[in-house]
């Protein structure tokens, strides 16, 4: 479900009314933790959280033009996804993230390699939301993702 919204506030009110009070709760939550330097805004139809380009300015590589996308919030039919990059882009924070989660959370982990897909709208872990978002700064993210993108380039 690809929202055409142009803002973050377009997004939120395009919601299911019982969607919005969580889709609202998370993004103030992952605003206020993300280290400072993440830009929010739209991006791919979701509520984005990216390393702008006065930051990174080469970009995402697929696409030099777009920024460094970090974090998305999304509400998809059957559930509300988290997309964390830095999750998908570290193996030490992927294993801390999966040894918190059941302490905070009664169902099991919903994940794939960078999605976290909430399906229960009561069994959100907010507080570890909040410490996920923060785990990471722009900077840190940017080396991650170059990290990663090198190591897929074919030596010479």
């Amino acid at each position: 479900m690809l929202s055409k919204a142009a803002t973050v506030e377009e997004y939120i009110e395009s919601l299911p009314v019982e969607r919005v009070e969580v889709i609202t709760k998370l993004h103030k939550l992952i605003k206020k933790s993300l280290p400072k330097g993440f830009k929010e805004g739209i991006g791919y139809g979701m509520i984005c959280y990216s390393v702008p380009l006065s930051l990174y300015p080469a970009g995402y590589h697929c696409n030099p033009s777009l920024p460094l996308m970090f974090m998305s919030l999304a509400s998809q039919k059957n559930y509300i996804a988290l997309h964390h990059m830095g999750i998908y882009g570290s193996p030490k924070l992927l294993q801390w993230f999966t040894e918190e989660y059941p302490k905070h959370a009664k169902k099991k982990l919903d994940m794939g390699k960078g999605c976290i897909r909430f399906k229960d709208m009561n069994d959100i872990p907010y507080k570890l939301i909040a410490e996920l978002s923060a785990k990471m700064t722009p900077q840190q993210w940017i080396e991650c993702y170059e990290t990663a993108l090198n190591s897929r380039k074919p030596s010479k």
